[in-house]
């Protein structure tokens, strides 16, 4: 086996500023907001796997049918040796891949990039065993700060996995699309999943299980604020709320007050006030239409190879590659 090798640009330092900098920010803004990325400290990451193995959480059930039905076709089509995965955590799908690519014998080296530290290690420790010869080199990192340091060399096929690309607004996904693009060498190729616009009660249902683990999930980032932070939320004053926004074809996760009430951030010197009834957005998740996609790529150089969905359409996965 070979030794994981680990790249840290995530220090403690840095987070703590990052969270400091977009809770004020989120908090001062109308209406409040708080970035999804903060659900995931370890619990977080706990309940998102729960959350996925949900009945009606379809995303990752048809993801999976793709990469199984596809993976053949996507590891001829990429021509990859090495396969680099944004937001990677547990790695879980990766196998599937990387399974399609060592059978063709070109596997030579996996490249995970995730913010959680522990995850990463761990996952990079079980693919180095089970992948003979496998040279796995991790970056713990934050994929909007962070692109710039994923490791050159190779063919590779760069994945985002899971619907992720849906948590940014159109201005913040463009810009994303381009950092992507502009790491991406002659050869390389993209990967993404692309959750399809459908029955608005179904994309709600997804998001609002009746055994509370959404709700749970989405209050966990006022307990992430509180712990680092200093706060003192009260999560049971807050009432998760999903809602579909029609013209910008997104689900939106709320946080509703429950009572009129006065948080301090202690970590920020901060005192905030909610309204009885007032919402605070943790979340967007912006559902696409396959004949929007193409244009979308193009519009950051990235010409769409081929486009795939699972048998009911529930979902997309995009290969795509450099104009050129």
């Amino acid at each position: 086996m070979i030794e994981p090798e680990i790249d840290i640009h995530l220090d403690p330092f840095w987070i703590d500023q990052a969270l400091r900098s977009d809770v004020a920010e989120g908090l001062a803004s109308q209406p409040k907001e708080l970035p999804p990325k903060w659900f995931y400290d370890d619990r977080g990451s706990n309940l998102f796997d729960q959350i996925t193995r949900l009945p009606d959480y379809y995303p990752t059930r048809r993801e999976r049918e793709i990469l199984e039905r596809e993976v053949d076709v996507i590891a001829e089509r990429s021509g990859a040796d090495t396969v680099v995965e944004l937001g990677s955590g547990t790695s879980e799908k990766t196998r599937i891949v990387l399974d399609a690519l060592a059978a063709t014998g070109r596997l030579w080296r996996y490249v995970p990039f995730d913010n959680s530290e522990a995850t990463l290690r761990a996952a990079a420790a079980d693919l180095a065993a089970a992948y003979e010869g496998l040279a796995v080199h991790g970056v713990v990192g934050d994929f909007e700060h962070h692109m710039g340091h994923i490791p050159h060399g190779g063919c590779r096929l760069i994945m985002l996995l899971g619907g992720t690309i849906g948590n940014f607004p159109p201005a913040r996904r463009k810009d994303f699309l381009a950092s992507v693009a502009d790491t991406m060498a002659p050869g390389d190729t993209f990967l993404l999943g692309f959750d399809l616009v459908k029955d608005h009660d179904r994309l709600i249902a997804a998001y609002d299980d009746p055994a509370g683990v959404t709700a749970a999930f989405n209050r966990n980032v006022l307990s992430v604020i509180n712990h680092r932070l200093d706060a003192d939320f009260d999560l049971e004053q807050f009432e998760h709320e999903v809602s579909f926004d029609v013209e910008e074809e997104w689900i939106e996760m709320w946080l509703l007050s429950r009572r009129p009430q006065r948080v301090t951030i202690g970590g920020l010197g901060l005192a905030v006030d909610f309204a009885q009834g007032e919402r605070m957005r943790t979340e967007i998740s912006a559902k696409f239409r396959s004949e929007n996609i193409g244009p979308e790529l193009a519009s950051v150089g990235l010409a769409m190879e081929q486009l795939w969905t699972d048998a009911q359409g529930d979902y997309a996965l995009v290969l795509s590659r450099m104009v050129g």
